[in-house]
């Protein structure tokens, strides 16, 4: 993503309304970020991005203050994505705000949230005594214990190397050694990264050095998991592919992009650092 809004708080210092204001939150369109990635109107994809907020207070009707955690679910068709700490300080704003009750509660979340997203979104009150995903291990094989030369540290993507013959296999591999950085602060986003695919083997080693080469790339989670996945279309052209970032939380909120040619929903899985 080249250009970002000078509008956006991320990495500002910013005021924090503790009443109600819907006009925190600030919406980016997906539009330049998948033109740069070569993703046309009709996508080549399916998928959501999950978010988990793990900050979230109000009042109830007696002055006593509730917590939960959110969990909101945005289809990857949605227009905008919502900039991260613009909704950490939407959600801050309803620390002093009193509702009725939890139904009045979802409503205006999930009206603001449609609005900010430009798509109707699920929004989700959990109690904070349960498990929002569960903690576990993404399925298949880890490609941290490959003792593997590694030296290049922006995108790559002339890394990835398929296998000659033409024998279709149907492989998943993850590794958590994936960074980012912010492309507003530079800050550093933290990873855990599934692949899945069915077509010509990809060279473990190979797929290992080129998810490693985003750690100096800026990017916002969401346009970097659709790089990734047009990446391996390009390279390997695999008949059935799926990528899935689980990146640990900042400001209370971490993000969770899922992009299949098969699925439009996230597995219910949590890392054990998030």
């Amino acid at each position: 993503m080249s250009a970002v809004s000078d509008d956006l708080p991320l990495g500002r210092a910013s005021h924090n309304p503790v009443t109600y204001t819907p006009s925190l939150l600030r919406s980016i369109a997906r539009a330049e970020s998948r033109q740069q990635a070569g993703i046309g109107a009709s996508l080549p994809f399916r998928g959501e991005d999950a978010w988990n907020c793990y900050e979230f207070s109000w009042l109830n009707a007696r002055g006593r203050p509730e917590v939960a955690v959110i969990k909101i679910q945005v289809p990857c068709s949605s227009s905008h994505i919502v900039e991260s700490k613009s909704l950490k300080l939407y959600l801050n704003s309803y620390a002093q705000t009193t509702f009725g009750n939890r139904s009045e509660l979802v409503s205006t979340l999930d009206s603001d949230l449609a609005l900010a997203f430009r798509s109707p979104v699920i929004v989700a009150l959990l109690d904070v005594d349960r498990n929002v995903d569960r903690i576990g291990d993404l399925p298949g094989h880890c490609l941290d214990d490959l003792d593997v030369a590694i030296d290049a540290y922006h995108r790559d993507p002339d890394l990835i190397d398929c296998v000659a013959d033409e024998v279709t296999v149907r492989e998943t591999h993850y590794t958590h050694l994936f960074r980012s950085v912010c492309p507003v602060t530079g800050q550093p986003d933290w990873a855990s990264i599934m692949v899945q695919y069915v077509g010509r083997r990809i060279e473990a080693e190979s797929l290992l050095r080129y998810l490693v080469s985003y750690r100096n790339h800026a990017a916002f989670h969401e346009s970097t998991i659709e790089l990734i996945f047009m990446d391996l279309m390009r390279c390997a052209s695999p008949d059935h592919l799926t990528i899935y970032g689980r990146f640990q939380r900042r400001g209370g909120i971490d993000i969770n992009p899922f992009r299949s040619t098969d699925e439009s929903i996230a597995p219910s899985i949590r890392m054990v650092r998030q």
